[in-house]
């Protein structure tokens, strides 16, 4: 019997080796890659508290208070360096004063590049400093490198001013050790405190500015949310209203129609049709009204459980429209067969509301229904006639709400629509439903 041990895959690294690959690689990408990359820095915000309180006139000048400060700390870091230099030449004092202003001007254009250029001049700048007891950073230096850190910090992110204080500390404890022992004072440790108060600063103004800015966010959402909770609430009411109005009216309908017949002493047969007809639909119309707008009456309102239309209703629908006094036909092509509901549903509802708009728009007018069982859908065609010249009912105008209402529905089932005048002075609404994609996404 042999037995097999099998050894469990070598894994990259420890905890401690994977914590400093990865802060290796953050300290590429915060002051290594592209450190000297054009970043210009941006003009001030106008619409700050301190811009808002001047004056017209020194407003739009305002918008370059960063750059005029990063200038003027530029300025004092050279006047810090004169103080500082040794008795040597004009031209070791100028690069000396080079050294101390030209990587505090450079934040305002290439801010990591700045750092490092700051960083280098520091043993240069320390040669020719007057104060030789100090080590390892010149009066100039000094200056210099915590104005850049500084700026430097309040235009990158937290992280980076992390690396940079570091950075720092690594030269000042390094140029300590090494090449310190013939000095008799250290500024390092100065420097690092300064520094370090400096970038906390710098921390707690990141800080309160993006908790200023999630509260805004906050704001902004709330004020929205409740813009919309309201628009919702005044269309609840709008719905309620609606629902009381239009329910008492089409219930007194349904009333007169029914009781009308009987305050005729021996009424013909085709007016006792008529009220029965307008009662029939006073009461469709009704419970369909209930049925769609009961629902905003109560949050525990629970829809009925009567089935939704389909094609095989569109007789029905077309024997009520013909006893309202449109002349329909129905033409059906192709292999009958079941369709998804949504199709079904909106298909019927289409054809009812084609019908509708030709009853007002087009009293008298005959009107033709064509239903096509096509291979991957469903075609349907609703043309109507022009209105006859002899018509004794009128149109009634609308808002356009039944020709979107069916656009919603075709763009719901991503079919296609076509709806407009004929050559022969008529309507017609012409659909395509997609059944394929509605059994696919339905899947």
């Amino acid at each position: 019997m042999t037995e097999t041990t099998h050894t469990p895959p070598p894994q990259p690294g420890t905890p401690e080796v994977q914590f400093a690959a990865h802060a290796l690689r953050g300290l590429r990408q915060d002051l290594m890659h592209d450190a000297f990359a054009y970043r210009p820095l941006p003009p001030a915000d106008l619409g700050g508290a301190l811009v808002r309180r001047l004056p017209a006139r020194l407003r739009e000048r305002a918008r370059w208070l960063p750059h005029a400060s990063v200038v003027a700390a530029g300025l004092l870091a050279m006047a810090v360096s004169f103080g500082g230099t040794t008795g040597g030449s004009g031209s070791l004092e100028l690069l000396y004063a080079l050294l101390a202003v030209g990587p505090v001007l450079l934040t305002l254009v290439r801010p990591v590049g700045a750092f490092w250029i700051s960083l280098a001049a520091a043993p240069i700048t320390v040669m020719f400093a007057a104060q030789w007891d100090e080590w390892p950073w010149s009066p100039g230096s000094f200056a210099c490198h915590l104005i850049v850190v500084t700026v430097v910090a309040l235009r990158t992110r937290p992280r980076t001013a992390a690396w940079m204080w570091l950075l720092t500390a690594v030269y000042s404890l390094g140029a300590d050790t090494v090449l310190g022992a013939n000095y008799y004072n250290s500024n390092s440790g100065p420097l690092l405190v300064v520094t370090a108060l400096a970038l906390l600063a710098v921390a707690v103004r990141h800080t309160r500015r993006e908790a200023r800015q999630e509260v805004t966010a906050e704001r902004t959402v709330t004020a929205h949310e409740r813009s919309r909770r309201t628009l919702l609430e005044e269309r609840t009411t709008i719905a309620r209203e609606l629902h009381d109005v239009v329910a008492h009216h089409m219930s007194v309908v349904a009333i007169q129609a029914e009781a009308a017949p009987y305050r005729v002493e021996n009424p013909p047969p085709e007016l006792e049709r008529a009220f029965a007809t307008i009662r029939e639909n006073a009461v469709a119309a009704l419970t369909e009204l209930r049925r769609v707008l009961g629902v905003v009456r109560a949050e525990d309102y629970e829809a009925p459980d009567a089935p939704q239309p389909t094609l095989a209703d569109l007789d029905g629908l077309l024997a009520n429209v013909r006893d309202a006094g449109l002349t329909v036909t129905k033409t059906v092509t192709g292999a009958v067969r079941e369709l998804p509901p949504g199709v079904e549903l909106s298909a019927y509802r289409i054809v009812q509301e084609a019908l509708s708009n030709t009853l007002r728009h087009a009293p008298g007018a005959a009107a033709r229904v064509e239903v096509a069982y096509v291979l991957g859908g469903l075609g349907l065609r609703v043309v109507n006639d022009p209105m006859p010249a002899a018509s004794l009912v009128k149109p009634s105008p609308g808002a356009g709400h039944g020709i979107t209402g069916m656009r919603e529905r075709v763009t719901m089932l991503n079919g296609e629509m076509t709806a407009g005048p004929t050559d022969e002075g008529g309507y017609e609404v012409a659909v395509f439903l997609p059944v394929a994609a509605v059994r696919e996404e339905e899947a």
